[in-house]
Order: C-alpha cells, then structure tokens, then sequence
C-alpha cells in the first residue's frame, strides 16, 4: 500500500519544524533566531513581519550550562497533539481553511506576547490549544457540546492556574491559542450550518 501525505498543513508544519530543530542542534547554522519572536516592534525590519508567523515553527531552548540548544522534548510535546488532532481537523475544514486558523493564531498570539511581555516567544504551543479547542466543537448541533465546556475547564483552567507560576512556559500563548480555537469552531460550524439551511 502507497504511503499517503493525507494533511499537507499538518505534515508539512511538523516536517519544518523538525527540520528548523535538526539545523539548529546539530549544525554551526542559528537558524532559530529567525523563528521566534522578540519582544519589541521593528515595524522597519521585513524578517519582524515574518517572525510574527514563523515562531510557531521555532521549538527548544539554549542549556544555561552548556549554551547548546535543547528542544526535543518541546516539539515532541507539541506534535503528539498536532499530529493526532490535526488531520482530523484539516479533513473536516479543508487545508487552506486550517492553514487560515494557524497563521491567524500565530500572528495574534505573537502580537500580544510583543505587546505584553517582556520575553521572547517561540513554539507550537498555542496552535496545540487551537487544536484541542476546536476538535471539542466539532460537530455541535444545536448547543454548546458537554465535551467543549469540559475541555475548557480542564485544559484552560489549568493554564490560568499555572500563569502565576515563574517558568519558561508561555501559559498566556496557550489561553490565547484556546480562545482562538473556540471561536474558530462556533464561527465555523455555524457558517456550516448556515449552508445547509439555505440548501
């Protein structure tokens, strides 16, 4: 049997992101400063505009011993999900429309990070909650699905929990990436809806 690349975005997002990684730790090339974003705007620099997009891509950290990039851990924690929750979703919407749902939470999550912190943000994380928030809607007749709410609770009220924690994780990325995720699906599944009452 042919082996198929049944979602293009989906496939296509964690072979970069791999790649970006793979370059990045074992090669001489800093190939990740162009895949996260900085905490300024440098509306004069063309490579600003594109970090608002490319931070997705970027994954790990540099070891403070050693100054070697780590990330392994991160993008595999990253693309469990997305490879499990994606391509159901990209056959439900389409690529172009999935691809639309990723660039528009990548530029909003990395608007806001500029806005707001003082830190540098890179990583899949929020388009994980995108994911997670959206697949939980999926499918809703005629309500908001139980499913949604408990997803919600649980995935989102863990991150607003964990917020007041000092660490290196973007919890406000993931809050954002989720609300994201929720309002995609409800606009969505009621435009879905909309075409098919008028049919």
């Amino acid at each position: 049997m042919k082996i198929r690349y049944n979602a293009p975005v989906v496939l296509t997002f964690t072979l970069l992101s791999t790649l970006v990684l793979i370059l990045q730790q074992y090669t001489p090339l800093d190939v990740m400063q162009f895949f996260w974003v900085e905490p300024r705007f440098d509306l004069a620099n063309p490579l600003w505009y594109f970090r608002l997009f490319s931070h997705v891509v970027g994954h790990g950290s540099p070891n403070p011993e050693t100054g070697h990039w780590e990330g392994w851990q991160h993008l595999v924690g990253n693309f469990s999900f997305i490879l499990l929750l994606g391509p159901i979703l990209e056959e439900k919407y389409g690529s172009k429309d999935l691809l639309l749902m990723v660039l528009v939470t990548a530029l909003i999550t990395g608007l806001l990070q500029i806005i707001f912190f003082n830190s540098i943000l890179l990583g899949a994380s929020g388009i994980v909650f995108m994911f997670i928030l959206l697949s939980s809607i999926t499918n809703s007749k005629g309500g908001i699905p139980l499913t949604f709410v408990l997803v919600a609770v649980l995935f989102l009220g863990k991150e607003i929990v964990q917020s007041f924690a000092v660490d290196q994780v973007s919890q406000f990325a993931h809050i954002i990436g989720g609300i994201l995720g929720a309002a995609f699906g409800f606009f969505m599944e009621g435009g879905a809806k909309k075409v098919a009452n008028m049919s």
